[in-house]
């Protein structure tokens, strides 16, 4: 592996990292100091990382523009806005977080990404992309018409360039021409590969060795000419109208911003004199192009970024994560029910939103190019997109973590339900997902899908059904959205011939009298544990797997709970109008009035910590199901 400087080189050496309690303690260091930091910073989250999981290679790439931007501008009185927020780690190193460095996503330890309780230094919790233009345009108005001088630097990588949010952002501070400055951190890398014309566009290999050829080409053919050098006198004072032609600050100027760059982003003394410039003599929005290497200074990272971006905890020397569970994930069976589905039916796509290995679509990618589209980090275009497919005959599936759905809601409404079209949802990660926290709790796709007229809601007990249920949802003529968690599933055998479930019918899976419970999803199987711990105390309950959310088995739920007269439900997402609010509404409408308890999240957002710790805070594992069960029967 290659560091800046190896553990060892730094353990030898005055231990720089541990004098930094804020950016004003870097203002007086010098360039080799700051290399030095640089190097213990990298390797403290390479460290912190290998023990606790996280974001690796966003913020190793980011390191020495993380020094240049708080040693040259006076944050946190200038605002600092990090685009997605999961490139922050050195962020948050200095500015006086460094002690605690060691709880980084851990239960009741900082968060991995911005978060102002934490520190002044966080302008505001970001965790999804393309969204810090915006919020800087709306600081640097409302500085303006506050008579503040202060800066307001946003800083976005070009995968996240490829939201549509960060363009509407672009437009209107090109027409506000406020005192923005915008840095663009190009690493050629979102999550996965970057994909689209932009990134091409944006590519280092045009913007530099292409225009640096170019333009020593045409000097060297210029001094051969008896009038050259007067032509290259002229040419040298259009250089910036000849550099915004031939690079990316084409699409920036067009833009009304001022261009600068492309700069050396892992180069102190380039970054930091180019920062001054733009803060002492810029006026109106500027855009600073920085090339750098996402994964910078641990080799591993550095050759596999995608693999890198975000994992759990991993061996150190040769960059292999740690032995996990030996059960398949969710998102694995996912990913290979899908292929099976595409070597029978050439109807089925797939379509992400630059998630392909988190979604599960890598193999499907190689097996069906044809038939597989990342449109980047654009969750509306995707939805529209596959409504376009849809519209054509085939059947896509659109893949996507269910906290980033809630970015195209509209789209869901508008453009996939209201003209009915056979448009499957696969909502990765739905419940909570642990230590990435609420910018990252899929917690609330229940709530705001199962009103849309038309669209059908499942949710897998198990890795099993999740095959049944995919193969059902391509197959039924209207929207379907099927959630289901992240992590391993519950280890049961996966039947190898798929078959089309019951429309709207749930399984009763035991009998009882005293008790109904209504497990969703994953909280199926504790339910069916706590079932057997209120056994042995006497009270006998019944449950059923709703299977589907939206439309509900009325008759299943009404026949057992007329009979058992306490109704009980669990799921893995807020109570607000979630499937616990459905069975009341139910019940209500068909004039059943009994004890109902809903376990679910309260009206706050959910912190991290691992997904059992989270469960069991909110009494949705079996003992918190018996306690609550417990509770229910006392009522009349």
């Amino acid at each position: 592996m290659s560091m800046s400087h190896s553990p060892a080189e730094c353990a030898a050496k005055l231990s720089l990292l541990e004098t930094i309690d804020s950016p004003v303690d870097l203002r007086g260091l010098d360039l080799a100091e700051l290399s030095q930091l640089a190097g213990e910073i990298r390797g403290k989250i390479i460290n912190t990382v290998a023990e606790n999981g996280g974001h690796l290679a966003p913020s190793l790439g980011v390191v020495e523009l993380t020094l240049a931007l708080h040693y040259v501008f006076n944050t946190p009185t200038d605002k600092l806005i990090w685009d997605v927020g999961h490139q922050c780690y050195a962020h948050k190193l200095i500015t006086g977080r460094r002690n605690k460095f060691h709880t980084l996503r851990q239960y009741q330890g900082i968060s991995g990404f911005p978060k102002r309780a934490e520190s002044e230094y966080d302008t505001i919790e970001t965790g999804h992309s393309s969204t810090s233009i915006s919020f800087g345009l709306g600081l640097a108005a409302a500085k303006d018409l506050q008579g503040d001088e202060s800066k307001v630097i946003a800083v976005i990588g070009d995968g996240s360039m490829t939201g549509g949010i960060a363009f509407e952002g672009l437009n209107h501070a090109g027409d506000l021409h406020k005192n923005l400055i915008v840095i663009l951190n190009d690493n050629e890398m979102s999550i996965s590969a970057n994909v689209g014309a932009l990134s091409s566009f944006l590519s280092r290999k045009m913007t530099s060795k292409t225009m640096r050829r170019l333009k020593d080409q045409i000097e060297e053919g210029l001094k051969l000419c008896s009038v050259g050098e007067n032509i290259l006198s002229v040419l040298r004072k259009s250089e910036e109208s000849l550099k915004v032609f031939f690079t990316p600050g084409m699409l920036f100027e067009a833009f009304k911003f001022e261009y600068i760059g492309p700069i050396p982003g892992h180069d102190l003394e380039a970054l930091i004199e180019t920062l001054q410039n733009v803060r002492d003599n810029s006026h109106g929005p500027v855009l600073v192009h920085v090339l750098t290497t996402k994964g910078k200074g641990y080799e591993p990272a550095e050759q596999h970024p995608g693999d890198y971006h975000g994992l759990g905890p991993f061996s150190i020397a040769d960059g292999k994560p740690l032995p996990a569970s030996g059960s398949p994930s969710y998102t694995a069976v996912f990913g290979k029910t899908l292929c099976a589905l595409g070597e029978n039916d050439r109807r089925i796509a797939a379509v992400t939103a630059a998630m392909p290995a988190g979604t599960g679509l890598t193999e499907f990618s190689k097996r069906f190019p044809g038939r597989f589209f990342d449109v980047g980090i654009a969750e509306q275009h995707a939805v529209t997109f596959a409504a376009g497919l849809a519209l054509a005959g085939l059947r896509p599936v659109v893949a996507v973590y269910s906290s980033f759905m809630q970015r195209a809601l509209d789209q869901v409404i508008h453009d996939v339900c209201l003209p009915n079209l056979p448009v499957t949802f696969a909502l990765d990660r739905a419940g909570v997902v642990g230590d990435d926290g609420p910018t990252h709790h899929g917690v609330f796709d229940i709530s705001f899908l199962r009103f849309v007229p038309g669209l059908t809601l499942l949710a897998p007990k198990d890795e099993n059904e999740l095959q049944h249920m995919l193969y059902t949802a391509v197959n039924h003529d209207g929207p379907c959205v099927i959630r289901y968690p992240r992590g391993s599933g519950e280890g049961v055998p996966l039947d190898k011939e798929l078959q089309l479930l019951p429309f709207g019918h749930g399984e009763l899976l035991r009998e009882g009298k005293d008790i109904l419970l209504l497990p969703v999803g994953n909280r199926v199987y504790p339910a069916l544990q706590a079932a057997e711990g209120l056994a042995r105390l006497g009270i006998e309950a019944a449950v059923i797997n709703p299977r589907f959310i939206k439309p509900l088995d009325i008759e299943l739920i009404k026949t057992w709970a007329e009979r058992c007269s306490r109704v009980l439900t669990v799921e893995d997402n807020v109570k607000q109008g979630g499937f616990g609010s459905t069975v009341l509404q139910m019940l209500h409408e068909l004039h059943l009035l009994m004890p109902v308890r809903i376990l679910g999240y309260g009206d706050k957002f959910v912190e991290q910590a691992s997904q059992q710790t989270l469960w069991k805070d909110a009494g949705l594992d079996a003992a918190g199901i018996i306690r609550g069960a417990l509770e229910l029967m006392k009522q009349r």
